[in-house]
């Protein structure tokens, strides 16, 4: 969660929703994040993700600050969007209770903040996920995921089980109007703690903080045989390469400068977060510093955006 520099607006209309979302969208892609709910008030946001590659600093990165920059180019400003460093809570996602609290506060929080009419309901809030989870599965964005919280009041995410959350949570809509729906104590310990689940739950966290990240346990950036950056670059490395009718044994063969490799390259580091040494070794670029400033060329070279668009309208 995070909210606007001296708690103003971070979204001035609809549009800079959608953009903020669209943005989410990219950086779920880039980033393996899997999101469970979000809700967008008027100057701050709460999301409710799940990061399988303990990437969530780089992403958070990546997110606020493209927002920022599409943000203040669209309104021509200039300066600090955010107020500074997102605030993050790590919540127990195999305890039901703790998992659906969050899930149900975050969907609350139009009704909780006055911003729902008395007649209106909480499906009619356009800018949180709950819209989604209760709706039609195929509209849903690909990175939203619906079956734990769905699955948090005993559904499935099939019609019924959509119908009955819809009605749960609505029932619970009503109770936050007339003076709350979650128990106060838990409110509390979601807002003003690190950690949100059972005591053996933070203690398991506080044991892990507290032991040696080793190379055998697996953690370790290097110990990621196969994460879902590498692969989806590969991936991109691979599709750009048969669109622009290039072997990949012959990447070695070209310029470290060439069109293909700089097209390609400016794909990969659009899309994913792999390393400018890792673009480096794989497309046969030569030294990793060189990357960005061979990237920056396709601004002004036809040849290179023509082959970008290329790989960009095939993806």
């Amino acid at each position: 969660m995070d909210c606007g520099n001296r708690l103003e607006e971070i979204y001035r209309d609809e549009r800079d929703r959608e953009i903020f979302l669209k943005t989410l969208g990219e950086v779920c892609e880039r980033c393996g994040w899997r999101v469970h709910a979000y809700v967008l008030m008027g100057n701050h946001y709460h999301l409710l993700l799940e990061t399988p590659e303990a990437n969530l600093s780089r992403g958070m990165r990546l997110l606020q600050g493209i927002y920022t920059i599409r943000h203040n180019a669209r309104h021509r400003l200039r300066g600090h969007l955010f107020q500074g460093r997102y605030k993050a809570i790590v919540v127990d996602g195999e305890d039901a209770t703790y998992f659906r609290t969050v899930g149900d506060y975050i969907h609350l929080n139009p009704a909780r903040a006055g911003l729902l009419k008395e007649e209106q309901k909480l499906v009619s809030y356009r800018w949180s996920s709950f819209p989604a989870h209760v709706g039609a599965p195929r509209k849903r964005p690909p990175w939203l995921k619906s079956e734990w919280v769905l699955a948090g009041v005993g559904e499935t995410d099939a019609a019924r089980g959509r119908n009955a959350y819809r009605a749960t949570m609505q029932k619970r809509c009503e109770e936050e109007r007339n003076g709350g729906a979650i128990e106060e104590g838990m409110l509390k310990a979601l807002r003003r703690g690190w950690c949100f689940g059972s005591e053996s739950f933070r203690e398991a966290i506080l044991e892990r903080m507290e032991t040696p990240v080793r190379e055998e346990q697996g953690n370790s950036r290097h110990g990621i045989a196969r994460s879902h950056n590498e692969q989806e670059a590969q991936r991109l490395i691979a599709k750009g390469l048969k669109e622009l009718g290039i072997d990949r044994q012959d990447l070695a063969k070209l310029p470290k400068g060439s069109a293909v490799k700089i097209a390609i390259a400016s794909v990969v580091k659009e899309r994913t977060v792999v390393t400018n040494a890792w673009i480096a070794v794989q497309l046969h670029m030569g030294a990793a510093t060189r990357v960005s400033s061979y990237c920056a060329a396709q601004n002004s070279r036809a040849d290179i955006k023509k082959h970008v668009k290329t790989i960009r309208m095939s993806i």
